[in-house]
């Protein structure tokens, strides 16, 4: 078994959360087994339940607490409004900044950035590119098999980490609609913040009452949880250096503490709870099949 060292990251809250709900989770983080939290919001430009004034605290109280901080962006910017919000968390940022759109990357202009999981990167001369352009570490697309991984984590430019999506609803779309207001027979301009209701999301199941997809404001994602935890090893062997663990509002503490035990090869049972969304869990992207397949 090898022991090469892999990191924790908890990404961005994708969900409209509470404000309190945020804030708490962010204090339990100062103290989990993670070694990278990224802030921010990735999903809607309407969503400010944490103000602009609260990110730099959230981020000061990570930082003092040992862990590496990178501020995402956007993943669909419409807007010139979104344009200038963007920029502002650039320039303003104290550490790394997650690009999830080739403006981020293009606005960075040779500063360090995260090459995020919505950068359509799948192939050696895309990834050469962008590390070119200041990324220091690539998050793989969710739809990648291992096996791609592998070879582009073999091929990557020096001094590029990998990081993979390993549990988490996967995110699949954007649009510039906003699939959970229309749901509710709201127009997107008014939508009283609807999606604050489905703190997972909104489960969408097909005519045979299977869980299909999710629906998260203007994104779509799987049903089914991604979870990676029977491939850490595999994942290890691949060249991966980091492990993404997505925000779900039940029972994440007990999934960090499995990857944590997994990841650090400690001996211990690494096994995540039952999963508490009615997809289930998936893995079939990594195995190079459907994305909603798992081996179990």
């Amino acid at each position: 078994m090898s022991t090469r060292t892999m990191k924790l990251a908890v990404g961005p809250i994708l969900y409209l959360w509470e404000r309190s709900a945020a804030l708490d989770f962010y204090a339990a983080l100062c103290d989990a087994p993670v070694d990278i939290v990224y802030v921010g919001e990735v999903v809607c430009s309407k969503r400010r339940v944490l103000q602009k004034e609260d990110w730099p605290m959230v981020a000061q109280a990570l930082v003092d607490a040992g862990k590496e901080v990178v501020f995402s962006t956007l993943a669909l910017i419409e807007a010139e409004s979104e344009l200038a919000t963007m920029a502002r968390i650039v320039d303003n940022a104290d550490g790394r900044i997650e690009a999830n759109d080739m403006a981020a990357v293009q606005y960075c202009d040779g500063r360090p950035f995260v090459a995020g999981p919505h950068l359509n990167i799948y192939n050696e001369p895309t990834l050469a590119l962008v590390a070119a352009r200041g990324a220091r570490r690539w998050v793989a697309p969710v739809e990648l098999p291992l096996a791609t991984i592998a070879t582009l984590g073999a091929t990557r430019p020096p001094g590029l980490e990998v990081e993979v999506f390993a549990y988490g609803r996967l995110p699949l779309a954007f649009s510039a609609r906003c699939f959970t207001a229309r749901s509710q027979n709201l127009a997107k301009d008014d939508c009283g913040f609807i999606c604050g209701d489905y703190p997972d999301g909104i489960t969408l199941y097909s005519r045979d009452d299977q869980p299909f997809l999710a629906l998260n404001g203007i994104q779509t994602q799987s049903a089914a949880v991604q979870n990676l935890l029977p491939q850490v090893e595999a994942l290890r062997a691949a060249g991966v250096d980091i492990l993404r663990l997505s925000p779900h509002s039940r029972d994440f503490a007990a999934v960090i503490g499995a990857f944590r035990a997994a990841v650090d090869a400690t001996g211990e049972a690494a096994r995540c709870p039952e999963p508490s969304l009615p997809g289930g869990y998936c893995d079939g992207y990594v195995r190079g099949e459907a994305g909603i397949g798992h081996a179990g």
